[in-house]
């Protein structure tokens, strides 16, 4: 008797891997050899200093502080409680020490300055957005609740994270009264060494609390469909994190990764009152400068008629409310 499919068979999932419903996504490695023999990487800094930010500021009259740390990684400080997103202070976004994608500044908010974590938001498993040291040193810690999509509990487990909470796309999780966790589709895959290629489902959050809707998008290609349906079922966000890096070659990083272009279209599609880029400027992932994502913006942010205030990158260690 074949062994029973470990996830429910849906529009995204064949029981065992998970899928985006429209399009091919992942890339093999054909096409990754090609994208290395027919382009090459712009130079980034080898370091670049940063300038000094206030600590994060405590939540009041019920209001949301939104910290940029680094990449994909924000804290968030709401009256029901403090999340991360994506949690990564290591040195390298790679399965290895030695090797791989070194980071080009400092965390803005160091580890030790955090205040009390009591969720982790983890979109998905690759290096630049789940790091297991780092998730260790909040087990540690914090002993935080984890949530996270389908097929996660095995890492959560190495992590030292014994509360975690797994969601399909749409289904939502109740940290307390009043604030509400719902994971939304992305456009985007999963792999890692220690699990087979799209074995773990990703995302992004939609946090909902007492007059406030955050939005992480998570690492995600455009899709003019996913971005209106997720604002007519959980409304406009006053505040979106959307990704604006790691977008060079598009021939190759469409599917997975927005550009700046795009995230100025998703911005608009799901009605969000403000957003902040992010996926950007920690990591040399792709092709593209380190500033490249930030002018580029500004350009895409002017072509749509968005305002500038209205969507913009922060600097490691900014806040912003909601």
């Amino acid at each position: 008797m074949p062994a029973r499919a470990p996830f429910p068979v849906s529009d995204h999932c064949d029981g065992r891997r998970f899928f985006f419903p429209r399009g091919h996504i992942d890339r093999g490695w054909h096409e990754v050899i090609k994208w290395r023999l027919t382009s090459r990487a712009a130079d980034w800094p080898a370091r670049v200093d940063l300038t000094p930010q206030p600590p994060p500021p405590a939540p009041a009259d019920g209001r949301i502080a939104a910290t940029f740390v680094n990449h994909a990684t924000f804290l968030l400080q709401t009256p029901g409680g403090n999340l991360l997103t994506d949690p990564v202070w290591g040195e390298r976004a790679s399965p290895f020490a030695w090797s791989g994608p070194r980071r080009v500044h400092p965390p803005g908010v160091r580890l030790d300055d955090l205040p009390p974590i009591d969720v982790v938001l983890l979109s998905h498993d690759h290096y630049d957005h789940c790091h297991l040291p780092t998730l260790r040193a909040l087990a540690r810690r914090h002993q935080p609740l984890l949530i996270a999509p389908l097929g996660h509990a095995r890492l959560a487990a190495r992590a030292g994270l014994h509360r975690y909470v797994e969601l399909d796309w749409w289904q939502r999780h109740e940290v307390k009264p009043g604030l509400t966790v719902t994971l939304t589709p992305a456009r985007h895959w999963s792999n890692r060494l220690s699990g087979p290629r799209n074995g773990r489902l990703w995302g992004g959050f939609y946090l909902q609390a007492p007059g406030h809707r955050i939005y992480f998008v998570g690492d995600t290609g455009y899709d003019p469909e996913l971005f209106h349906t997720i604002r007519r079922e959980l409304g406009p966000p006053d505040l979106a994190m959307i990704p604006i890096g790691a977008y060079a070659p598009r021939w190759f990083m469409a599917p997975m990764h927005c550009d700046p272009a795009g995230a100025v279209a998703i911005h608009r599609d799901v009605g969000a009152r403000r957003s902040i880029g992010m996926h950007w400027g920690t990591f040399q992932l792709t092709d593209e400068a380190r500033e490249a994502p930030v002018e580029e913006l500004t350009a895409a942010r002017a072509a749509a008629g968005v305002e500038a205030d209205a969507f913009r990158a922060i600097a490691p260690g900014e806040s912003v409310w909601a």
